[in-house]
């Protein structure tokens, strides 16, 4: 990271800890960040460079036999910004070296087998940049919300999750689990903004309403989650979403820290490069 970026961003102001609570969360706020949209704009335009370099680093070593991969997973409410951050983060790095899951409601299929099935299909292949745009985790949220599935039944999935991260994790998987957290007053103004516009019809959904008079339900079963499932090989990070380009910038940091920690080198080349070299010369 740039001396000049150093301030922004510490990964514990982000991430969920011990006693953490949700409400207590500004999703209007930009923690680690003094400057505004304008040179908000201007350091994930500069740090895209970065993030695409240490991409490839990951998908080279994965082409010569190596194991990493990066896991990030997408939660929040509608209008968050998942779209947007798919764009314009993962956007910025070689799409060869990227695997993005759209995790939509299970089909009949997919209904007959564990609700991890269809996600263990999914887990990035090594070298990969691995995106849920919404996992597993809709299990637990939209089932405890809806009553769909018991308290038993819940405990069930989170000590599930809890094992199949870790696996994933000892495999060589780093998982970085992002809520873009937005408040009910930015989603009421997304969505009208949705219904003004007639290019943006195809995004509404009538059921957006239900779920929306839900709210309190829903940061309820976020906070369970967060209780639940945050642990050191698979942490949660809550970004306040109600600035775009704060949130894109939030995590775009967060991938780029978890690509550097995995100091991944240049693989060394299996062929004579002067011989090579002579060849080409030559011919």
């Amino acid at each position: 990271m740039a001396n000049k970026d150093r301030h922004t961003f510490p990964a514990d102001l982000l991430k969920v800890g011990t006693g953490f609570r949700l409400a207590d969360v500004d999703a209007a706020g930009k923690p680690g960040f003094a400057g505004g949209k304008r040179q908000g704009k201007a350091v994930l335009h500069r740090r895209a460079e970065v993030l695409a370099g240490l991409q490839e680093k990951l998908y080279a070593s994965g082409r010569s036999g190596g194991d990493r991969s990066l896991l990030l997973v997408l939660q929040a409410m509608d209008t968050a910004g998942k779209g947007g951050m798919i764009s314009h983060v993962v956007g910025s790095v070689d799409p060869q070296g990227v695997q993005l899951s759209a995790f939509k409601a299970p089909t009949a299929e997919e209904k007959s087998h564990d609700f991890l099935w269809r996600i263990r299909r999914a887990v990035p292949a090594p070298g990969m940049l691995g995106v849920f745009d919404r996992s597993h985790y809709e299990d637990v949220l939209i089932h405890r919300v809806h009553g769909w599935a018991n308290a038993a039944e819940l405990e069930r999935r989170y000590e599930a999750i809890r094992g199949f991260e870790a696996d994933l994790a000892a495999s060589g998987t780093t998982i970085l689990k992002v809520m873009l957290h937005i408040s009910p007053e930015e989603q009421k103004a997304r969505l009208l903004a949705r219904l003004a516009d007639p290019a943006k019809h195809w995004k509404y959904s009538t059921g957006d309403l239900t779920e929306r008079l839900l709210w309190p339900q829903y940061m309820d079963a976020f906070q369970a989650a967060f209780e639940q499932t945050s642990a050191e090989a698979a942490p949660w990070f809550v970004v306040p979403a109600n600035r775009k380009w704060y949130a894109r910038l939030a995590v775009q940091e967060l991938v780029i820290r978890a690509l550097a920690d995995m100091d991944l080198g240049w693989p060394a080349a299996d062929f004579d490069v002067e011989a090579e070299t002579r060849r080409i010369r030559e011919s």
